[in-house]
């Protein structure tokens, strides 16, 4: 049995992955308290090395968590592109930065990235973008990991359960079922693959 620190556990994403981990321990972290076993803000590194430290002994970091900002490119202001370039890219690259000094030997980390940064759709190229980046990373930072440390994204299509969200948003896309995408994080925490966008898509 593994321990797990889940960030993000509350959202739609979170409770997918959740499906995945139901042979191990799995400590939840959030914004909030509420259904949550720590509080952390993953845009606040002193937030993030305050939770690794009250945690102690953690197997392996999930993230499902990364806010961006939607609007058409030519309409997108600064604030929005660093809203989402701060959550969505350097919170998870901080995950993982300072997440490498606390995650015991042969760990892992799994962060979420997003099928828009290979299938567009208008006013997403926020999320597109820095879904793109952080699928870059995994696949160059596994190259450098210590300790035995391996690193993945899960790359999902939109959630049946998140349809009635973003289903307008996404005409032609076939959504997936939420027990689907935590068989992705079910690898990625199990198995010893490493550096791999792990896609999950109708």
């Amino acid at each position: 049995m593994k321990t797990i620190l889940l960030i993000g556990a509350n959202g739609k994403m979170g409770q997918a992955a959740l499906t995945g981990f139901g042979k191990h321990k799995v400590i939840t972290a959030g914004r909030s308290t509420d259904n949550n076993d720590y509080q952390v803000d993953i845009t606040n590194v002193e937030s993030l090395r305050k939770l690794y430290k009250d945690v102690g002994h953690f197997d392996a970091v999930v993230n499902t968590v990364g806010v961006c900002e939607y609007a058409n490119f030519t309409e997108m202001t600064e604030e929005q592109w660093m809203s989402t370039i701060m959550s969505k890219m350097m919170g998870q690259i901080n995950i993982v930065r300072i997440g490498q000094e606390y995650i015991a030997d042969n760990g892992s980390f799994t962060l979420i990235t997003g099928i828009l940064n290979v299938k567009p759709i208008p006013s997403a190229i926020a999320d597109a973008t820095t879904s793109g980046a952080i699928d870059t990373f995994v696949k160059c930072v596994a190259l450098e990991m210590p300790r035995g440390i391996r690193i993945n994204s899960i790359n999902p299509t939109v959630l049946e359960e998140a349809w009635d969200v973003y289903g307008e948003m996404m005409p032609g896309f076939q959504p997936v079922p939420g027990a689907l995408v935590g068989k992705a994080f079910e690898r990625s925490v199990d198995g010893f693959i490493t550096g791999q966008v792990i896609f999950v898509d109708a």
